[in-house]
């Protein structure tokens, strides 16, 4: 582990935590988190940004300087389906571009309260029907937090429909339990450095608004996978969302998918996203890049 790593979970359990802890309205949470992410994450020179249209959804898309021959990256931001937007995201997505080599489009899909369950998986799934059309080479599915159990969400939809299904799929600690019932909510909840678990159920409230939190849509843990493509996970052992993960996991294993999941230790909640500071955040950019880009070689008698 890295010498940085204590110092910015130290950081983040005195200063975010308690930022989420105390935030009650969304623009508490949403606004705040737009201006740090222009301070503090940064993304390579070299990739191209801009805005277009996905479906009924803008996109921001992101190409790199020498783009290559492959699937392009459809990747949902987290932010518990309440704040977060593809402008937060861009900095660590534009790493994975450079490494890839791979365009990405980052929808800027419905928040919550505003426009609750099930807005986002509605613009998602009208996101996936564009860039079907446009992406000769496939498409790999993305999303951190609330993002990854969008893109799960999205997947399941896929399979359950007569679309063509991605390539494959990766999520940084993937929110799949909007119920909040996995044990590490509660057997996690000091060791978290980010999320505040007290203020799950008001989250839930807020995107649900009386929806079923059991309703596989919402809570991804609960659906249906068998068919799926080979789907890449990873969590830390010390967030309250580690069970989120593991559990599906397990589900995913038990109807025959093929899932590789990676436990790290004593890392924060999507740590990727920290890239700029954490060298543990670039090894595992590196190694989704390295997964994603085994997913784009043509196999045997193709």
């Amino acid at each position: 582990m890295s010498l940085i790593r204590p110092i910015l979970n130290a950081y983040l359990r005195l200063t975010e935590k308690p930022h989420m802890r105390r935030a009650q309205r969304p623009e508490q949470l949403r606004r705040p988190f737009e201006i740090k992410a222009r301070l503090f994450f940064h993304g390579p020179r070299g990739v191209a940004a801009r805005w277009d249209d996905l479906g009924a959804v803008a996109a921001l898309e992101l190409e790199p300087a020498t783009p290559r021959d492959g699937p392009t990256i459809l990747y949902f931001h987290g932010g518990g389906y309440v704040f977060g937007s593809p402008n937060t995201h861009r900095a660590m997505l534009a790493q994975l571009v450079r490494r890839t080599g791979l365009s990405a489009r980052l929808p800027r899909y419905r928040l919550a309260p505003e426009h609750p369950f099930p807005a986002a998986l509605e613009d998602a799934l009208s996101a996936y029907d564009a860039l079907a059309a446009q992406a000769p080479g496939g498409i790999v599915l993305g999303g951190d937090s609330a993002g990854g159990g969008l893109a799960l969400a999205l997947l399941g939809e896929i399979l359950s429909s007569d679309r063509t299904p991605p390539l494959g799929l990766f999520a940084f600690a993937p929110l799949t339990d909007m119920g909040f019932t996995g044990a590490s909510v509660r057997d996690n909840a000091e060791s978290e450095v980010v999320l505040a678990p007290e203020r799950a159920s008001a989250l839930a409230e807020m995107v649900l608004q009386g929806a079923d939190p059991d309703d596989p849509r919402a809570s991804p843990l609960h659906m249906e996978f068998t068919g799926a493509p080979p789907v890449w996970l990873a969590a830390s052992d010390t967030e309250i969302l580690l069970d989120d993960t593991r559990r599906l996991t397990a589900r995913m294993r038990a109807q025959g998918v093929p899932v590789d999941e990676i436990i790290e230790h004593d890392l924060p909640h999507v740590w990727p996203i920290f890239h700029n500071l954490l060298p543990e955040a670039r090894a595992t950019l590196d190694q989704v890049a390295g997964w994603i880009s085994s997913l784009s070689r043509p196999s045997a008698g193709s």
